[in-house]
């Protein structure tokens, strides 16, 4: 890859500068691309926005930033967007930020000198020239300070096309579809990529780039939008009543192993509403999948404390009732006498020592 150094001002860098918001943002007199699409959307808060200005005011450097340089002699931004945009929206008039005067100030209601000195600043850009592949790889050895890009934005770099542009219509644009959807239901946020790639990890099976990379020259993502409605709707469908516990389960494994299933949401939504009572269930989040499977892993059974198990143990006498041979406590697991599922207790008084080879043999019927 060729680099090479280059100043340039805030004047050149944030001429005709243009946010389309998920269109686009663009400046350099429209041949930069401020937001290409391995870039995130823009996450600088108030204070690291402001801070930007800061230091442009006090005249300090800031970190050096990084262009591509395309075959059509267009640029777009490696590493450098936050700031980028944080002075071109400034010098935009988008919102005003506090001088040293201790006044709140916009761009326009500065004094000539002072636009003078923002606008002259000179920035430190290295202009990169490459293969594809070399500027993703340049950009994720950059890519070490402030907010790191999430494993799917860096998956979106490398399979752009047509199917990923209505993909992110779909699941990663402010107020999309699957937000409206699933917001929920799902755990993070759309533009930081979280949407989309909850729904592949679904539809893949947890091998997202191998479906990526299958379906990247798909004139449209219809399939993967398909199947994500189903797999929500059918969680709304089965769970008719709706708790915060179901944010953020995995609702593609229940879905494609129950989906064929008559379930009878009535007696599913009692069945919750009982276990949510249970002091034993320290998993409540399990539930969703244990009522579907009855696989008692997924609740965690609260254990028998020692106390129970060393009571239990003087009150057997040191003997396994199963095979009736005395072991050391440390050779022996506590069970329950009635079992969780049929009613019985996590307490003392349901407790029983196995010793280790008779509680596996019973954990295996």
């Amino acid at each position: 890859m060729k680099i090479e150094l280059k100043k340039l001002t805030i004047r050149e860098v944030a001429s005709g500068f243009e946010d389309l918001r998920e269109g686009g943002v663009f400046g350099y007199d429209g041949r930069l691309n401020i937001r290409p699409k391995y870039q995130r959307e823009f996450v600088y808060k108030e204070k690291e926005r402001n801070a930007v200005i800061d230091t442009i005011l006090k005249g300090f450097p800031l970190n050096v930033m990084y262009w591509a340089v395309n075959e059509d002699g267009s640029y777009e931004i490696i590493d450098g967007q936050q700031r980028t945009i944080s002075f071109s929206q400034f010098v935009d008039g988008k919102f005003a930020t506090v001088f040293p005067d201790g006044h709140l100030k916009y761009f326009h209601s500065l004094t000539s000198t002072e636009k003078q000195q923002i606008l002259d600043y000179e920035l430190m850009i290295y202009f990169c020239e490459g293969n594809d592949k070399e500027k993703l790889d340049w950009f994720k050895i950059i890519n070490i300070a402030g907010v790191e890009l999430t494993q799917q934005e860096l998956r979106n770099a490398v399979y752009t096309g047509a199917w990923l542009a209505d993909a992110k219509a779909w699941f990663s644009k402010t107020g999309c579809p699957a937000y409206g959807l699933a917001s929920d239901y799902i755990n993070g946020s759309p533009i930081r990529q979280d949407f989309l790639e909850t729904a592949l990890k679904w539809i893949s099976k947890g091998s997202i780039e191998g479906y990526m990379s299958t379906h990247q020259n798909d004139p449209n993502a219809n399939e993967l939008w398909t199947y994500f409605s189903n797999v929500i709707n059918w969680a709304k469908l089965t769970f008719s009543n709706y708790r915060n516990l179901q944010k953020g389960l995995n609702w593609g494994v229940l879905y494609d192993v129950h989906r064929d299933e008559m379930l009878d949401a009535v007696s599913i939504e009692e069945e919750i509403s009982r276990l949510l009572m249970d002091d034993d269930i320290t998993n409540q989040k399990g539930i969703y999948a244990y009522v579907l499977n009855r696989d008692e892993k997924h609740l965690n059974i609260r254990k028998f404390t020692e106390s129970m198990r060393r009571s239990a143990y003087e009150r057997q006498g040191g003997m396994c009732v199963a095979c009736n041979n005395n072991f050391l406590l440390t050779k022996m697991e506590a069970d329950h006498i009635t079992p969780w599922s049929k009613g019985g207790k996590t307490n003392t008084e349901n407790c029983q020592m196995l010793c280790i080879d008779c509680n596996r043999r019973k954990s295996n019927k």
